[in-house]
């Protein structure tokens, strides 16, 4: 059992207390079996149904708005499918992978297996976009790999974080799994355990801290962060779709979605009708936006202020502005803190709006000439979480995906492809670190154990692989250096 280190504040104190009991729990189980498995996703999915409703008002409350259906579609029934996904799968996920064992070894008997073994604690840090979802889903495989849980989830959603904590305390033992609830002391405690894993999500700019703090406990880290997730429309989009797909990416949740349009690329000839594209998608979807249940508010007055200071920002520096506010609202004195998507043309480098990830309703639009203008501009930023490319030309969406690195894509759509079981979820470089979902997360959150099983004969003789040398071994070394 590795060192726990000791942070003597009241809430680090309490937390390792927590790891300290379920490391103890997980060396007193042993191998974990199938049916406890099984037994501990059924419960996450039996408590997400049973509390679905309060869930999604919960989100309501800690948004200032949130349409229900949005938040049981999107956050609790997210949730539910990754644990469906994994107790039908996870009599497969368990079995042992046989693995090829080198001549002439493999002749002699010897055989080469990889064993999947639970770590032990997982620490799991959730953020606030979508607390549900982003809880359960990579619980789903810790769970399945066999491991015990630490939860701690956003401050920013504290209504919906205490559900969570009563939800978990009610069905699970705290050495199974436990929530921690609270603010930045809590989490800054939370990211100095020494869990056998954890799994981040949030922005970049924290993840640093976690990381570093992770690091002095060698705790290996997933993380899954976010960045500037471009659109490429190629030529021959269909545009009217084209439109209706990246704005309701950007509309969903109020664009508060990691992997949500951060800004498009469309053909410089083809931006007035995009726009109009973008307007008529916008009055389709929400023909009204203020008292609109459909419609998110941002979370906080905090990030409010942010997406008014990248607008204010691009305003000065020469963006031309266009609103997309079907009905002509005006939201000054609203009780909570919708905006209306809006469109920031002839974005240019220098501009907080193309440098800071966006997190909301606000979407730069860029124009080009020729196809590998798009991917040149890609390549020369952070590699994004996701990247979409909408079109039906062959040449270019190989270029788009051979030739960028992103987390993930989508082709002819936005953020659909994290709705995969069977794809890896993740980032690459600033956008995250390692992957989950499906097979990958079961085994991202277990140990693989390599296992080589010995034939009876005496192979050190036999190849000369021991002293004193002879020609067996040079015949050896002969064989191996063939090339």
């Amino acid at each position: 059992m590795s060192a726990i280190t000791t942070i003597e504040t009241p809430a680090a104190i309490e937390l390792n207390k927590l790891l300290a009991a379920q490391k103890a729990a997980f060396i007193q189980e042993g191998p974990v079996s199938m049916a406890t498995r099984i037994d501990r996703i059924e419960r996450a999915i039996s408590q997400l149904l049973k509390y679905q409703d309060k869930l999604s008002e919960a989100l309501c409350i800690d948004f200032g708005h949130r349409s229900i259906q949005h938040s049981k579609m999107m956050d609790v029934g997210a949730g539910v499918g990754p644990l469906v996904q994994a107790k039908k799968h996870l009599k497969q996920w368990v079995r042992a992978d046989k693995r090829s064992t080198m001549f002439p070894l493999n002749l002699m008997g010897a055989r080469s297996r990889v064993e999947y073994q639970p770590l032990g604690t997982v620490g799991i840090i959730s953020p606030w976009n979508f607390p549900v979802n982003l809880t359960f889903s990579p619980l789903a495989q810790v769970l399945a790999a066999g491991n015990r849980a630490m939860i701690k989830p956003s401050e920013f959603t504290p209504a919906t974080s205490e559900l969570m904590s009563e939800m978990i305390a009610e069905v699970y033992d705290p050495c199974e799994i436990v929530v921690a609830t609270g603010g930045p002391e809590v989490g800054e405690a939370f990211s100095a355990l020494a869990f056998d894993h954890l799994v981040f999500t949030g922005a970049t700019s924290v993840a640093r801290h976690v990381m570093r703090a992770a690091a002095e406990n060698l705790v290996p880290l997933t993380l899954e962060l976010g960045g500037k997730s471009p659109v490429v429309a190629g030529f021959t989009a269909n545009l009217q779709q084209t439109c209706e797909r990246i704005m309701w990416g950007k509309i969903s949740n109020a664009g508060q979605i990691c992997l949500a349009p951060d800004y498009c690329f469309v053909p410089q000839e083809q931006l007035e009708q995009y726009v109009e594209g973008f307007k008529a998608a916008v009055a389709k979807m929400t023909p009204t936006l203020l008292d609109n249940p459909d419609y998110t508010s941002i979370i906080n007055e905090r990030h409010f202020q942010r997406l008014q200071s990248y607008l204010q920002d691009a305003k000065e520096k020469g963006a031309t502005i266009v609103e997309l506010n079907p009905a002509n609202e005006s939201f000054e004195g609203q009780p909570f803190h919708k905006m209306p998507p809006t469109l920031i043309l002839n974005a240019s480098d220098d501009m907080l709006i193309m440098q800071e990830e966006i997190f909301g309703p606000l979407m730069p639009v860029k124009t080009y000439q020729q196809f590998d203008e798009t991917i040149a501009y890609i390549n020369s930023k952070p590699r994004p979480l996701g990247l979409y490319y909408f079109g039906h030309d062959p040449l270019e969406e190989r270029s788009i995906v051979e030739r960028t690195t992103s987390g993930g894509v989508t082709i002819n759509d936005v953020v659909m492809h994290v709705g995969q079981d069977e794809l890896p979820f993740g980032g690459v470089g600033p956008s995250g670190m390692g992957a989950y979902h499906g097979f990958d997360g079961f085994k991202a959150f277990s140990h693989n154990k390599a296992i080589y099983k010995q034939t009876k004969l005496d192979v050190g003789n036999m190849i000369g692989m021991a002293p004193p040398f002879n020609d067996k071994t040079e015949n050896t070394i002969k064989q191996m250096l063939k090339g």
